[in-house]
């Protein structure tokens, strides 16, 4: 099993939830955050005033898979949340040792 993180535009992750779903994928995690890498930050003017935005928005999308499911996953997320743009964002992928399904107490992946 391997846990696919992804870091995002925010307004792609429910296209990224589409995908997932379309290749069998049910579950994922997405939490708010804030980054930045070669896209750095970028100047906003607020009540005639000049402001620096360095970290921007973004989703993190945390999505525990089977290892036969970590290709397709990959080639589905960057499909959906690519736009040949700067600050696409990244994904990671980490082995993942044990998951526990607490209602019932699956192990595995029958826990997922």
């Amino acid at each position: 099993m391997k846990l696919i993180t992804a870091i995002i535009k925010p307004f792609k992750a429910e296209d990224v939830r589409e995908a997932m779903s379309e290749i069998g994928i049910s579950g994922m995690t997405m939490t708010e955050v804030k980054g930045f890498g070669r896209q750095k930050g970028h100047t906003e003017l607020y009540r005639g005033a000049e402001y620096v935005i360095d970290f921007l928005p973004k989703a993190k999308l945390e999505i525990a898979v089977a290892d036969e499911l970590v290709d397709q996953a990959i080639e589905a997320i960057c499909k959906a949340a690519g736009s040949g743009q700067i600050g696409d964002g990244k994904i990671f992928v980490t082995a993942l040792e044990q998951t526990v399904r607490i209602r019932t107490g699956e192990t595995g992946n029958d826990a997922l």
